[in-house]
């Protein structure tokens, strides 16, 4: 049986394996997909012991992105670009590397009738995450695009490699004072520790939309922030989650699954449990008139 495996640290909280698992079932293909947890410091050893054990593709998520690209034989445009890598094939001799991130990213906006063309838009973080979406976005002709960061060093950074593809502001949190768009993207892993980086107030212009790439409880801290600012959407990143999964699933299995069913069967697993009423909200747009998140200081 063909095997594949998510990668990161923390791995408890991914729904990989049962998005994979639907995409089996659908599409009738016999598979193992599992989660590993890899710390950082046995990144490089691990992958040789999974390649040596046989397994057929790997995703990989935090906080390995970026440095698993270094230890690919090869890697894709849209990852070269990326700088970042989340999906990779077994070759003879090693792995690999693809970035369908940005995909993922891409189709979930489209479904959710979110638009960037001609708005201000804002992306929080500029780690491996930041780096997956930025193409598609800049593909989207907005009217502005401004990453931000606690230090100033990795947007700078970014901006300077993403030149070839439009213009990127890199800011620093507290440089956005005054600032304000039409669009909130959060693209840190704050939310993973319960966190939401200390922003300025008035960030999200009127009929703003905010977006979310965490998902589940990790999206509570920017979800609670956005009812704050007003919103009129907020959007976890579930439905990222998915497309970019159904992309990985065709690069390793050659046929495209269909994910909005898989959506669905999610928002029904992460009810399951669930002690608040943020995990059932968040799957349709969110409007502070039907939703009350817990306060945050």
């Amino acid at each position: 049986m063909d095997r594949y495996a998510v990668i990161g640290q923390p791995i408890a909280h991914s729904k990989s394996p049962s998005i994979h698992a639907h995409f089996a079932r659908q599409t009738g293909q016999v598979l193992e997909y599992t989660a590993l947890a890899v710390p950082a410091d046995r990144l490089a050893e691990e992958l040789q012991r999974l390649h040596a054990l046989g397994l057929r593709g790997l995703n990989v998520t935090l906080p390995h992105k970026q440095a698993v690209a270094a230890q690919c034989e090869s890697i894709s445009e849209r990852a070269r670009q990326a700088g970042a890598v989340n999906t990779l094939q077994r070759t003879e001799s090693g792995w690999s590397g693809d970035n369908t991130d940005g995909v993922g990213f891409a189709a979930d906006l489209k479904r959710l009738g979110i638009a960037l063309r001609a708005r201000r838009v804002l992306v929080l973080g500029a780690g491996g995450a930041a780096r997956g979406i930025l193409e598609p976005i800049l593909a989207a002709s907005p009217a502005l695009v401004a990453v931000s960061n606690r230090n100033p060093w990795k947007p700078e950074a970014l901006a300077e490699s993403f030149k070839p593809l439009g213009e990127v502001l890199p800011r620093t949190h507290v440089a956005l004072k005054g600032d304000r768009f039409d669009v909130i993207v959060n693209a840190t892993s704050a939310g993973h520790s319960g966190q939401m980086p200390l922003m300025p107030s008035g960030l999200l212009a009127p009929g703003g939309d905010c977006y979310d790439l965490s998902y589940g409880p990790a999206h509570a801290p920017f979800a609670a922030w956005a009812v704050r600012q007003n919103a009129a959407r907020i959007e976890d990143g579930l439905g990222m989650l998915v497309g970019q999964a159904a992309s990985a699933f065709e690069i390793w299995r050659g046929v495209e699954p269909a994910w909005e069913a898989v959506i669905v069967a999610l928002r029904r697993e992460l009810q399951v449990g669930t002690d608040t009423d943020l995990v059932a909200a968040v799957h349709a747009p969110v409007h502070r008139s039907h939703v009350e998140l817990p306060p945050q200081d």
